[in-house]
């Protein structure tokens, strides 16, 4: 195996490839989750895609592949879960307009209310969990909060008409 020749091609490659699937993704981490896999799979593989006429094809094609069965697999996983309420300890008063508003919010704010109100988790702690400053934790909390107002008001609108 040519590792070094793997090594020359990954370094100019990576950072093309992360950046590509960023913007196709929308998310830094999964874009470099993929591309991570995808390479990973190009090195167990290198003597083959080594000498494809167009190694870097063949890998964004399989970074690809990695993105659209994680984007699948998440949203399996949030209709799952925020869909119908877990059997767990939630607040009992969450109706299920409640529920499909929470499904509907960016992930990160989804994220904040789920350690705040579920878990009941001090500034400090969420900020931790989440890896961010406390003072995101206020502004995303705050949107969170603004966001489903705004998602619940539409409901109560709509349904007194």
């Amino acid at each position: 195996m040519d590792v070094a020749g793997f090594a020359g091609w990954y370094e100019t490659e990576h950072p093309k490839l992360v950046s590509a699937l960023t913007v196709a993704a929308g998310d830094v981490a999964l874009a470099a989750e993929s591309a991570d896999e995808a390479f990973a799979r190009a090195y167990e593989r290198w003597e083959r895609v080594g000498a494809m006429t167009s190694p870097g094809g063949w890998t964004y094609r399989t970074a690809l592949n990695v993105l659209r069965r994680r984007r699948r697999r998440a949203a399996i996983e949030v209709r799952l879960h925020l869909r119908r309420p877990p059997t767990v300890s939630i607040p009992a008063d969450w109706s299920a307009e409640v529920w499909d508003a929470l499904a509907r919010l960016p992930t990160r704010e989804r994220t904040a209310v789920a350690l705040r109100y579920v878990a009941d988790l001090a500034t400090d702690d969420i900020a931790r969990a989440m890896g961010v400053a406390p003072g995101t934790v206020g502004s995303t909390l705050n949107a969170a909060r603004r966001n489903l107002a705004a998602m619940l008001t539409d409901l109560e609108e709509v349904t007194d008409v």
